[in-house]
């Protein structure tokens, strides 16, 4: 078992508090590497290797989720997440708000320990199982999907309402409804079980004139925060970091006939198509529309 822990500090709350025991717990247990998320914050390049070679257990104390947020901000996808707080408001049980944890508070901590490392445990039996068998069926994978990929009965419909942020003399649109982002700029619209990803206005307009588009090949199946699909402009290359897990079904052949289009209309000319495996799960890991505007609003005035 190789894990990175990535645990909430938060001694003001004795959810906190187990958090921190949690990860302590498990590198004593299993030899998990402790993510320091103050280090994290403000060095993220010393733990490049930490989050690329191991499986990645986040736990947060409180429903602010700064963990979380820090996974997110560091590209990586938890193979596993932790509320504290979440767990104590299921059971209908709370913590004596001592600075020291109470003989409850560290029953609690062993049992999360005990449940990541079963989980750990069983998706090790998993991924074995089906590299297993993928390795006896040698089969290729979707070869004969349609390039556009877009399904008769799924609808993805236009954006009508927008936010505007303004700075200086550029104006970046976002949709007001409908669409998700992630921190890279890169959003996904959600219809059923499909799911559609393209880069925002922001994102367009610091590129300039986009000028070659490199879609996904039909058939892969991407992770949240892995690869789909690249653009390159006159100014500069950017990888698509997919905001949603899931298997490439479709791309979009007009834009990458005329990757100007997404200068034109960023939220109209997506790149891939994608059916979702794990949408509820993803979702915890991006922002809404207006959350997304402030976000902006804050990269332009560091620009």
């Amino acid at each position: 078992m190789s894990i990175a822990i990535l645990a909430c500090t938060g001694l003001d709350k004795p959810e906190g508090s187990v958090a921190r025991e949690v990860a302590i717990r498990l590198a004593e247990e299993v030899g998990a590497e402790i993510i320091c998320p103050v280090v994290l914050n403000r060095t993220p390049a010393r733990y490049k290797r930490a989050l690329a070679e191991n499986c990645l257990v986040v736990v947060d104390g409180c429903a602010t989720q700064c963990a979380s947020k820090l996974a997110v901000a560091a590209g990586k996808k938890p193979a596993q997440k932790v509320v504290v707080s979440d767990l104590l408001k299921k059971s209908g049980r709370e913590l004596e708000p001592d600075l020291r944890l109470s003989a409850d508070g560290l029953a609690l901590a062993q049992t999360i320990v005990e449940d990541i490392k079963g989980n750990e445990a069983a998706e090790a039996a998993k991924a074995a199982a089906t590299a297993e068998a993928a390795k006896s069926q040698h089969a290729p994978a979707a070869a004969g999907a349609p390039a556009a990929g877009a399904s008769a009965d799924v609808e993805f419909e236009a954006p009508t309402e927008f936010l505007t942020v303004v700075h200086d003399k550029y104006e970046f649109r976002i949709p007001a409804n409908g669409f998700f982002f992630n921190e890279n700029d890169v959003w996904v619209q959600v219809s059923g079980a499909r799911a559609r990803v393209g880069i925002s206005d922001y994102m367009q307009q610091r590129l300039t004139d986009i000028t070659f588009v490199d879609p996904p090949k039909v058939g892969v199946s991407i992770e949240q925060f892995g690869e789909v699909g690249s653009v390159e402009s006159t100014k500069a290359a950017f990888e698509l970091v997919s905001p949603v897990s899931g298997t490439v079904v479709g791309i979009n052949q007009a834009v990458e006939d005329m990757p100007e289009s997404i200068n034109e209309d960023p939220y109209g000319s997506w790149v891939a198509e994608l059916e979702l495996t794990s949408w509820e799960e993803d979702k915890t890991l991006l922002i809404d529309g207006q959350a997304y505007a402030a976000d902006v609003e804050r990269k332009a005035a560091e620009d």
